[in-house]
């Protein structure tokens, strides 16, 4: 009976053990920020062939965080949760070309716009689509809850396109143009122009943009401490010339708003 006893000890003792590491591992590192990315939005964050994450917003917030003294970990989510995954304390900052917009600014709080960027319209090559009115009665495609959307909604043209498919991310829609099952996608001018580089004979852009804009990093509500710490590094990175240097590796010029 005592060796039974002894044993049932035993166990629970290293069920105890084995609980408490997990809970302890389970913990967040307060040493480290969680950003929220999505990891098909290139040049801005996605896999390389190497299926590693790279792109100019990853060595920017490597970059930050380094001056704050602070570990980073690039965490993927779905791009249509990404204040959900915020505001419930899963992710830190939401830091992947993520446009500010006046909705967005009752949800988050935003550092200072580092980037601009616009909506456009991009089809294929040789499309007979050459200015916006010719998307009347097309097949439009866009990433869902992206800032996209809103500037179609926000665009007269809306209410003459035919359908406008949303998708979860910006490779899908590509792909779908190029297939033919659309005619069009409205995407991020940086991003269409990373991919025009590596297929120059594939896309091409209207030349009217649908609205411009600018990008910021995303910080839950309430958390003004870290807004502070993280525009600091901002800021200093924009002195010392390391924002610089990262928006000539990933664009060729510097393109960083000072």
């Amino acid at each position: 009976m005592k060796r039974f006893v002894t044993i049932i000890l035993v166990l629970a003792a290293a069920f105890l053990l084995v609980t408490g590491c997990s809970s302890k591992s389970a913990e967040k590192d307060d040493n480290t920020l969680v950003i929220g990315i999505d990891d098909k939005f290139a040049p801005m964050g996605f896999r390389d062939k190497n299926n590693e994450i790279v792109g100019f917003d990853i060595d920017y917030a490597k970059a930050a965080a380094e001056k704050m003294g602070t570990k980073v970990k690039f965490q993927p989510i779905d791009w249509k949760t990404k204040e959900t995954e915020l505001s419930s304390g899963r992710i830190d900052l939401i830091w992947n070309g993520y446009t500010i917009t006046d909705e967005r600014k009752e949800k988050v709080l935003f550092t200072k716009p580092y980037l601009k960027n616009a909506q456009v319209v991009v089809t294929l090559s040789d499309s007979k689509l050459t200015k916006l009115d010719d998307l009347e009665g097309k097949a439009v495609g866009l990433q869902s809850l992206s800032s996209a959307a809103d500037a179609l909604n926000s665009d007269p043209i809306k209410s003459k396109i035919k359908t406008v498919t949303e998708f979860t991310d910006n490779v899908i829609a590509l792909n779908d143009l190029k297939s033919g099952r659309l005619d069009a996608v409205v995407i991020d001018e940086i991003v269409i122009n990373y991919y025009m580089t590596n297929e120059k004979e594939t896309f091409k852009v209207l030349g009217e943009t649908l609205a411009p804009e600018e990008y910021g990093v995303g910080i839950k509500k309430g958390n003004e401490a870290l807004l502070k710490k993280l525009q600091e590094s901002l800021d200093e990175m924009t002195e010392d010339g390391t924002a610089t240097e990262i928006s000539e590796k990933w664009f060729g010029e510097d393109r960083v708003l000072k």
